[in-house]
């Protein structure tokens, strides 16, 4: 995740509705896991910076070795 972006958000929206008008076939529940998807998209940075923070507050740093 990068740094709020009013544009970044507005792309995303912008291609979820793109998704969903161009499949009106879609299986009910993927059209409603993405119809959630754009409901629940960021729309100013202190809600984005919050996200942010719950997902990654917990996560514990460690190395990944690569064989």
């Amino acid at each position: 995740m990068g740094p709020y972006s009013e544009q970044k958000q507005l792309e995303r929206a912008g291609a979820i509705k793109r998704l969903l008008e161009r499949n009106p076939d879609l299986d009910p529940s993927v059209k409603l896991m993405w119809q959630n998807k754009l409901k629940d998209l960021a729309v100013t940075e202190d809600e984005y910076n919050a996200r942010v923070k719950a997902i990654y507050a917990n996560m514990k740093r460690e190395v990944i070795e690569y064989e």
